[in-house]
């Protein structure tokens, strides 16, 4: 399977703090935020990862990441000349997907919980056998997203971009799964009115073939989309309070990848002494502490 983040856009909602940078280069507590995004797919076994940019904030992301290696992973760059809605981001990387199977998240998106990896390996089955995914997250104002509805065999049997009267209180969040043939898929959806080759008519023409499967995150898992300076304030306190005992370091790409054995010890030292003066670098520290 290969893995997107899509990281283009202007990040309008942000302005000024993103008219020098992109809003996924920017901080959200101790890690830039494309390291939330970049956790998920690691976390889902991924390897072979495209990150998409804008032309102007591109270098940025290659000076932060490089090509992945101090992850264990392989990452490649393209730019999204304009944003034109988020299922051409399977055109753009049609070359790179290939025959395989793709995931997808937006790179302003975080996900946390206990039992996420358990979810994400569901879904990737869910592609193996030919079968795209969706992620709900119950919201109180469904009519602001895009909505999804589903049977109790978690089919999903509707999805609806910003209702006003929503059918569910499951808003559909960035995190997209789907089979091999997603570019020829993606290639068939229409411009909608604003322009845009919209990701739910892509999900509709999986829908259509019932072949959309739902995994739900409810009690216990979060997510952001932190795009706007308050969710972005929000996401930074909660991920503070649950690493408040300096004990752990969630959503972090070192310790999946040293877990995952994509890096071995000297591999995450070599992180760890980079950021040592800080309690990202002394958490890693630990981490391999634990392991002699």
């Amino acid at each position: 399977m290969k893995g997107i983040i899509l990281a283009g856009g202007s990040g309008t909602r942000l302005y000024p703090m993103t008219r020098a940078t992109s809003k996924q280069l920017l901080q959200v507590y101790d890690k830039p935020m494309i390291y939330y995004p970049l956790s998920v797919l690691m976390s889902s076994n991924i390897k072979d990862i495209l990150i998409i940019t804008t032309e102007e904030d591109q270098d940025g992301f290659k000076r932060l990441l490089g090509d992945g290696s101090q992850f264990g992973i392989n990452l490649e760059y393209i730019i999204q000349p304009s944003p034109d809605g988020l299922a051409q981001a399977f055109i753009l990387g049609e070359e790179f997907i290939g025959d395989d199977s793709c995931a997808m998240v937006l790179g302003d998106n975080i996900f946390y919980g206990a039992e996420l990896s358990r979810k994400l390996e569901e879904a990737r089955k869910n592609a193996d056998d030919g079968y795209a995914t969706i992620f709900g997250y119950q919201v109180h104002d469904p009519e602001r997203f895009g909505i999804m509805e589903f049977d109790e065999d978690k089919n999903v049997v509707g999805v609806e971009e910003k209702p006003e009267n929503p059918k569910s209180d499951y808003a559909i969040t960035g995190l997209y799964f789907y089979p091999k043939g997603v570019s020829g898929k993606a290639k068939l959806v229409k411009p909608s009115p604003r322009g845009e080759l919209e990701i739910t008519d892509l999900n509709k023409l999986y829908l259509d073939e019932k072949r959309l499967k739902a995994e739900l995150l409810g009690e216990g898992y979060t997510w952001y989309d932190t795009g706007t300076p308050d969710s972005m304030m929000e996401a930074a306190n909660m991920i503070k309070s649950i690493q408040k005992n300096g004990d752990r370091v969630i959503c972090c790409p070192e310790r999946i990848a040293h877990k995952n054995n994509w890096i071995d010890d000297n591999e995450l030292m070599n992180s760890a002494e980079l950021m040592r003066k800080n309690n990202y670098g002394k958490y890693l520290k630990k981490v391999i502490d634990k392991t002699k």
